[in-house]
């Protein structure tokens, strides 16, 4: 028989069928293509545009689910081809998560990735010899392991990446690839991502207990009757990698990665989360967003970065905040001019993209010019119309202290040490201290002691040794009558109030600290905090000793400063 006198035996209802499948595949890859071209800043332009995506891809996996026999025998539908659609379904969740920043949606996509290796759909890649087909899979592998990272499902990680690991070393021995070290650049930077943690917590059969440091219910000091704050709320967040030696996946530094958990609450419903791929509506939609909207921009040349600051500032709804946090590689002055302004104290780098001449990056400036690659104080200075929250870990993070607030909106920024002890086993590789306190105040802690494992128990009572700290930090913040008003008109955000809180426990325990003399191994702020009545308070100074008691390391603090409480 031939292939026209088969097809003509093929009855009308399957070929239309066929037909309408083959019309929702090609929609959805050209919906799916054109989500690249879409800005990736502003909120207006593309939710329409990610909606028509949504609603392609729900008839599809609805229609395959439907029709799966006919698109069996008729049109040859293989399983890694329903693979891909989960797949992309899984991007498209990851994308909109993204945008978004509402950790529902990384659930969505968890299930969709959970049901492709469930389901074995990449299976029957490996028994074809088709290479592009194997680097489809091996990508799906790097997305679920991004996303299991930041549902702090490690123990699935490990699982995937040794998984991934067997798949690249079949892929590379069966095909002649070029990108054998591509793939494995990523093993080792997920295997380094893993590790970056300073410190472990073992339960009683020694295994590591993975700790959230989203914000949970409880874990915010809630304001008092008679605490007199603003009423501003944290709608926007930009969070700026560009520190060239620290550890990376997917464009996502450790800092980066520990801020933007920093300023997520934890999802409610991540222990219920059904694996079972249904429909692709986002089914939690929240009442209100429940964290700010993100932008993650790893090593960003400058323009990038003001564009997306602009956008950003120009979609600041009203009683808002904008909150900026740059990890990078500090940029310092070249001389002393006679006149010192916003662009005389250097500031952070950004990417440069350089010419590079035989190996030899090209210096186009004179020496007595300023570094054009650089943020300095006074290109934020157009931003402070709005409220804006600042915070700087980087070696010049001294630079933004330099600033002046023109127009009298609330402006705070918090900034990291330029110095760290010599004495002290350098980590910058896995992180900073300074944000490693902001995103988990006990880690940084431990941290500076050179504790790298503990018990649960142990870990659990500290933690609520910490919760009393946390509200005393915040009633002695709040009573202040000399601290800066605009540290009081950011408090009533929750995330923003946190962020003050382990920022001054962190100046506190830093202080204490034995190995910490030097003044540039204090973080500082704009404004400053009183130093007597907050920074060298003597309660926080008793909170960091008793803490300091029960991990058993008193002698690493300096307590003279308590003889006077």
């Amino acid at each position: 028989m031939t292939g026209v006198g088969a097809e003509d035996d093929i009855p009308l209802s399957e070929r239309k069928t066929v037909t309408d499948f083959c019309y929702l595949l090609d929609k959805s890859k050209q919906l799916f293509n054109g989500l690249r071209d879409l800005p990736q800043y502003g909120h207006k332009q593309w939710q329409s545009y990610f909606g028509r995506t949504f609603d392609v891809y729900t008839k599809l996996w609805k229609f395959q689910q439907q029709h799966r026999q006919v698109l069996d025998n008729r049109y040859g539908l293989k399983r890694w081809q329903i693979g891909e659609v989960a797949s992309k379904i899984g991007q498209l969740y990851y994308h909109y998560y993204l945008r978004t920043s509402e950790t529902s949606y990384l659930n969505e996509a968890f299930s969709f990735y959970s049901a492709i290796r469930q389901r074995s759909y990449y299976y029957q890649v490996n028994k074809e010899d088709r290479p592009e087909l194997v680097v489809k899979k091996l990508r799906y592998y790097a997305r679920y392991i991004v996303v299991c990272l930041l549902l702090n499902k490690m123990d699935l990680v490990k699982v995937l990446v040794k998984e991934l690991s067997e798949e690249i070393e079949d892929y590379t021995q069966r095909f002649n690839t070029e990108d054998q070290l591509e793939w494995n650049l990523v093993l080792q930077e997920v295997a380094s991502f893993i590790e970056a943690d300073p410190v472990m917590v073992l339960n009683d059969d020694n295994a590591v207990v993975v700790m959230s440091n989203r914000l949970q219910e409880g874990s915010v000091p809630p304001l008092e009757q008679g605490m007199v704050v603003g009423q501003l709320n944290l709608a926007d967040a930009l969070i700026i990698g560009n520190c060239t030696t620290q550890v990376k996946f997917s464009e996502l530094t450790i800092d980066m990665f520990r801020m933007l958990q920093a300023l997520e609450r934890e999802p409610v419903n991540l222990a219920t989360q059904s694996t079972k791929p249904g429909t692709l509506e986002p089914t939690e939609k929240p009442a209100k967003r429940e964290n700010p909207h993100k932008y993650l921009l790893y090593k960003p040349t400058f323009s990038q970065l003001y564009t997306f600051l602009s956008a950003s500032f120009k979609e600041l709804p009203a009683n808002s905040v904008l909150l900026m946090y740059l990890s990078a590689t500090g940029v310092f002055p070249t001389g002393r001019p006679d006149y010192e302004g916003p662009y005389d104290f250097g500031g952070v780098l950004t990417n440069s993209n350089r010419d590079v001449v035989n190996g030899e990056t090209v210096q186009k400036r004179n020496q007595a010019q300023k570094e054009m690659h650089c943020l300095h104080p006074g290109d934020l200075y157009p931003f402070t119309r709005k409220p804006l929250f600042v915070i700087v870990d980087s070696s010049n993070s001294t630079a933004y202290k330099n600033f002046s607030n023109l127009f009298g909106q609330p402006l705070v920024c918090l900034l990291s040490p330029t110095v760290y002890p010599k004495s002290m086993q350098d980590q910058s590789q896995r992180g900073s201290l300074f944000t490693l306190f902001l995103y988990c105040p006990l880690m940084g802690f431990l941290s500076v002691c050179g504790l790298t494992s503990m018990r649960q128990g142990l870990w659990e009572k500290a933690q609520e040794l910490l919760r009393k700290a946390n509200r005393d930090i915040g009633q002695i913040i709040t009573s202040s009558r000399t601290i800066d008003q605009a540290f009081l008109q950011f408090y009533g955000d929750e995330f923003l109030r946190l962020l003050m809180i382990r920022f001054t426990f962190c100046c506190a325990t830093l202080r204490m600290h034995k190995l910490f003399r030097e003044a540039r191994s204090f973080p500082e702020s704009y404004p400053s905090l009183p130093k007597q009545e907050i920074v060298e308070n003597a309660l926080i100074q008793k909170h960091v000793m008793e803490l300091a008691a029960i991990l058993d390391v008193q002698n690493l603090f300096s307590d003279g400063l308590l003889d006077n409480y």
